[in-house]
């Protein structure tokens, strides 16, 4: 700011409130530089913008993101709608966000007149997006983001106080609202992130050279579909550093490849463990590295673990559907594990939607008598989804035959699909702050094994996928006992083994209100636990690490979850040697630890075994 000297030789500032000095990390030392570092970062965006036209011009890629689009604009037209169509609500709205600009505006004007209170003025949020101090000290990135979060908040109560939306378009216009309004914040651009504004200064946009650099190579390891990267992929192999717990496959068939691990104790359970790990992702999130292990720590407890490894689907598998997820995976791992062990009864493990497969399938073993799972551990598995929270945005029957249309053509779904809608569920957290890091800072994202693991996404088979939606998703109808396989109509009723049902508390893909409201739907006796953290933190948990904490013991017969909650006791740490007490609990005898496969079956490759390896 210009300053200006008075007759008395005394200096003093335009702005009393403003300090010059707090913009000279803003002002640009080497114009030539900048000038010719930002042609070079056109040029590699330039790069970027090829590597995403040339297989589309092949016709290697066909984008549908009209329906999409489609979608949004059809839902947020029936908000627009409710507050357009009376001139009063359009002032009230008008008025609504004008006012609070003002307010805005009058605080930026007071504090650069120098007058206190204004940083108290503003409502205390808990945002990283917002960490770097300019945004509160600097009054210029303080007036972007006081004005972004109050027409955020104000384009929330525009959906929440409309009326007449019927719950499912409510639920959708507001998750489009937060989709937008993370992707308009100023933290998401050069010029309007002090911390990336100063960056861009500093070395002259060499940021941004390389920042567009990694955006070429992202799209173009996407084969034209934009690859984000959330982590050093360089840094991990499976089977080299993941995936790494000690076992042989068994046996292989179309749909999966059954693992046993080998033993570590001199005994072992006599009942085996089956662990059924969901197919929209691989089963090594449940074998990390060794110290995140769960299937290694089982495998130290003397579980004997088996382990369904699913196949990553292509076209051959169109037809495979949950009958035959069914019988070519659990029930084919429950006769491997018959022949390598000479056991009857197992205790079984189903993550996420392998738990509900897993609940399915039990409840079509009740009616053909097949009681060979004897106990049934669910982690964050939902059979009822009537709460099943935002996923449910992207299932209704127009959006269904969309994609069940791209599934005919192909056979299966692009495992970039679900990678896209799983990251959205959490876009503030898992898509813009790399977006900022990667592509506009030019900083390589740090090593972290779960993010590998979660890039490593798998493809849907036509069939299978489908009918999931349509019968947990859309119509409820596992909870309702009017699913039908095998020719059969099933009920959960008829489960009456043991059931271990945990749920963790911050989950966005399996809500823990949904998961305990599925647990009154079962016939046996059924121990709900609640862990901390969520939807992968919160199972893979060891003990060691002495993160997080876990609730039990809840009044069993609330219908409520948040009344369970006002019941249930707290324990620090990892809900794993509760749930090992638990298992032991309903049978603890042991024989002497058993190599895979027995004396029935050979090795037909190490662990973590072929199917894991394919890349979607």
């Amino acid at each position: 700011m210009a300053q200006k000297t008075g007759e008395t030789g005394q200096s003093g500032q335009d702005f009393p409130g403003f300090d010059p000095k707090t913009v000279e990390a803003y002002m640009v030392k080497d114009p030539h530089a900048l000038a010719m570092n930002l042609a070079r970062a056109l040029e590699n965006l330039g790069k970027a913008a090829s590597e995403w036209l040339r297989p589309r011009e092949r016709g290697e890629v066909s984008d549908s993101i009209a329906d999409p689009v489609t979608d949004l604009v059809k839902t947020m037209s029936n908000v627009a709608e409710y507050w357009m169509s009376d001139p009063k609500r359009t002032l009230d709205a008008q008025t609504m966000l004008l006012s609070s600009y003002m307010g805005i505006w009058m605080r930026t004007l007071d504090r650069l007149s120098g007058q206190p209170g204004d940083e108290e003025a503003e409502p205390p949020r808990k945002d990283k997006r917002f960490a770097d101090e300019d945004w509160t000290k600097n009054p210029f990135f303080s007036f972007l983001k006081q004005t972004y979060l109050v027409t955020a908040d104000w384009a929330d109560r525009l959906v929440t106080e409309a009326e007449g939306l019927d719950d499912h378009t409510r639920h959708k216009a507001a998750f489009y609202v937060k989709q937008i309004t993370a992707a308009l914040s100023p933290a998401n651009f050069v010029l309007t992130n002090p911390e990336v504004y100063r960056e861009t200064i500093a070395t002259s946009g060499a940021n941004l050279v390389e920042g567009m650099r990694m955006l070429a190579e992202d799209i173009a390891t996407g084969g034209g579909e934009f690859r984000l990267r959330q982590t050093d992929q360089s840094s991990f192999a499976v089977g080299r550093n993941l995936a790494v717990t000690p076992g042989k496959v068994i046996a292989r068939n179309e749909v999966c490849e059954i693992l046993q691990y080998e033993p570590s104790t001199e005994t072992v359970l006599k009942r085996p463990l089956l662990i059924c790990p969901p197919w929209i992702n691989k089963f090594y999130i449940l074998d990390l590295t060794p110290q995140k292990s769960f299937i290694k720590w089982c495998v130290d407890q003397g579980h004997t673990v088996f382990v369904i490894s699913w196949v990553n689907p292509d076209e051959r598998h169109a037809s495979k559907d949950w009958e035959s997820y069914i019988r070519e995976g659990i029930d084919f791992a429950l006769e491997t594990i018959e022949k390598a062990t000479d056991e009857k009864k197992v205790n079984a493990i189903g993550y996420c939607v392998g738990g509900t497969l897993l609940a399915a399938a039990l409840a079509l073993h009740a009616q053909e008598k097949d009681r060979r799972i004897a106990s049934v551990t669910f982690l964050t598995a939902q059979v009822d989804f009537t709460h099943a929270g935002d996923l449910k945005v992207f299932v209704d029957e127009e959006q269904l035959a969309v994609i069940e249309k791209q599934m005919d053509a192909l056979g299966y779904l692009e495992g970039s699909r679900m990678a896209v809608a799983f990251n959205m569920l959490r876009a503030s957290e898992l898509i813009w702050p790399y977006v900022v890091s990667n592509y506009l800072m030019g900083q390589e994202p740090l090593p972290f094994d779960l993010l590998y693991w979660n890039s490593d996404s798998t493809r849907m088979a036509a069939a299978n996928h489908a009918y999931y939606l349509r019968n947990c998703y859309l119509s409820n109808n596992l909870s309702k006992g009017e699913m039908k396989l095998a020719g059969k109509v099933i009920s959960l009723k008829d489960i009456n083994i043991p059931i271990y049902n945990l749920a963790t508390r911050d989950d966005h893909i399996a809500p823990a209100k949904s998961v305990f409201t599925g647990s009154s739907l079962f016939g046996g006796p059924v121990e709900f636990v609640l862990a901390g953290s969520g939807h992968i933190a919160g199972v893979v948990n060891p003990p060691e690490k002495q993160k997080y904490q876990y609730w039990t013991g809840g009044s069993s017969h609330q219908e409520r979850y948040e009344d369970w909650l006002s019941t249930a006791s707290e324990t620090k740490g990892s809900w794993w040697p509760h749930w090992h007490a638990w298992v032991e609990a309903r049978d603890a005898d042991r024989v002497p630890a058993r190599k895979p496969g027995g004396d029935a079956l050979e090795a037909i490759a190490d662990a973590p075994g072929t199917y894991v390896l394919a890349r979607a």
